[in-house]
């Protein structure tokens, strides 16, 4: 398929605009200024008729033979208007003109003429019934004593001349236009250098990103709206390039925690099966399998509910209820496995009831894996400290337990997925990595915020906001 450039059709377009403009102002401009000079013309002409015709010594002088007379102040009058003066007597024959010279005794009779058509302001383009051989634009205005018409005053003007000054006016008008139009090619410039070459680079640098070239910039720094495009797409694919990056370690990480309980499993299976492993200790590798089963599944769950998370799938269900009673219900559930270790779980909770807005269902989660992080790495024999305070209109939660503490290097890291302290995987294997990072994915979905205060060998604070209920 054949590529049209841009530059191409805007070249185009400038060149279509010019020759239409040109030919616009040649047509439309040719017509206006005609029509301005004609209707310019017959009101100048109608007002001198119009004071000749209101001269008492023309009134006078109509039907006698001395208008011969008026001829040098009618002349006059012709000269400065470049027009041609008659005088019509009542009867329509013709007994004066500027032009040539008529016996007033002999008037030239006018065929077909009609003075009663003639009325104010109007004039007539054309030869004036045959009289003229070129064009002219004609007045006609009546002389009149005691409402009785004596005759009429003609002017006429030869529209050659009229046709010269709109051709001569005409040519200025293009004139000005070719140098307007001349001037406006800068735009071809400033589209070359502020448009064509900043789309250049961007369509290269959205070729390179179809490619799988993702870690290519777009060198587009104006502050218009290119800049801000290539601004965007440099930070998309940045990102795309991250996600990759992401992606990769997330199925080399699932692939990790899948592949070693399933070895585990496949192994002590096939060796039951095989009687590898004698009756009187199956028991024993059954346990380890069911053990396998259970990490299994927890990271299963875990992934689940991520994908839920990052998909919006899950849908937020809003609604008020009272944080301290689900602290509670949430620290039961804890109470076997902290009385086989000797940990002392102390709510320290604000009033009976303390009632936020909120999923109660992933608060609920988010508590229970905040408490089984911080049994995990509680000391034997210690205690943690569940706290509930009202501030600003704020809930803040807090789990404090008394464990193993975060290093300074790791405690920026806590949230990533799949991240653990302990690199070995050794401390917590049941373990998947991913208990925090849901934490943060519920909070932030609640526009709230999550932080965490650990010293190392000494303890570690977890606290979260919510929204109090009214």
């Amino acid at each position: 398929m054949k590529q049209h450039h841009l530059s191409t059709k805007f070249l185009r377009f400038y060149i279509g605009i010019g020759i239409l403009g040109f030919f616009l102002v040649t047509l439309v401009g040719s017509y206006l200024v005609e029509k301005h000079y004609e209707h310019f013309l017959s009101s100048t002409l109608y007002k001198e008729g119009y004071n000749i015709a209101s001269s008492d010594q023309v009134k006078a002088s109509m039907d006698s033979e001395n208008i011969s007379y008026l001829r040098p102040e009618l002349s006059a009058i012709a000269t400065f208007q470049d027009a041609v003066v008659w005088i019509i007597n009542s009867q329509g024959e013709l007994n004066y003109s500027t032009a040539e010279d008529i016996d007033p005794a002999h008037p030239i009779p006018l065929d077909n003429f009609n003075g009663s058509i003639w009325n104010n302001n109007y004039y007539e383009v054309g030869d004036f019934q045959g009289y003229f051989p070129t064009s002219h634009l004609s007045i006609v205005v009546p002389v009149s004593s005691d409402k009785n018409i004596l005759g009429y005053i003609a002017l006429h003007y030869d529209m050659a001349n009229l046709y010269q000054n709109r051709s001569d006016i005409l040519m200025i008008m293009q004139i000005i236009f070719l140098l307007c139009y001349i001037a406006t090619s800068g735009l071809l410039w400033v589209y070359s250098h502020y448009i064509r070459k900043p789309l250049t680079q961007i369509m290269k640098g959205a070729s390179e990103y179809a490619s799988g070239n993702l870690e290519y910039q777009i060198q587009v720094n104006s502050d218009d709206e290119l800049g801000y495009l290539a601004r965007t797409l440099n930070y998309m694919s940045d990102k795309l390039n991250k996600n990759g990056e992401y992606q990769r370690k997330f199925i080399a990480n699932v692939s990790h925690d899948f592949r070693s309980p399933l070895t585990s499993i496949k192994g002590y299976v096939n060796a039951i099966l095989d009687g590898t492993i004698p009756y009187e200790m199956q028991e024993r590798y059954l346990k380890i399998i069911a053990f396998e089963s259970e990490r299994l599944e927890k990271l299963t769950r875990s992934l689940l509910t991520l994908n839920e998370l990052d998909m919006k799938k899950r849908m937020m269900h809003i609604h008020r209820f009272d944080i301290n009673d689900t602290i509670q219900n949430t620290a039961a559930t804890f109470e076997g496995t902290c009385a086989g270790r000797q940990i002392r779980l102390e709510l320290l909770l604000s009033g009976r009831e303390l009632y936020v807005r909120a999923d109660m269902e992933q608060i609920q989660q988010v508590l229970y894996n905040l408490l089984d992080n911080a049994i995990k790495f509680s000391n034997d024999c210690s205690s943690i400290q569940i706290e509930t305070t009202v501030k600003n209109g704020r809930v803040f939660v807090s789990v404090k337990d008394h464990g193993s503490g975060i290093s300074k290097d790791n405690i920026s890291k806590i949230w990533d997925r799949f991240y653990k302290i302990d690199a070995s995987r050794g401390k917590d294997r049941k373990g998947t990595g991913l208990g925090l990072s849901i934490v943060k994915e519920i909070i932030n979905a609640h526009n709230q915020n999550i932080d965490v205060i650990s010293t190392e060998g000494v303890g570690t604070e977890f606290i979260f906001t919510l929204e109090k209920a009214k």
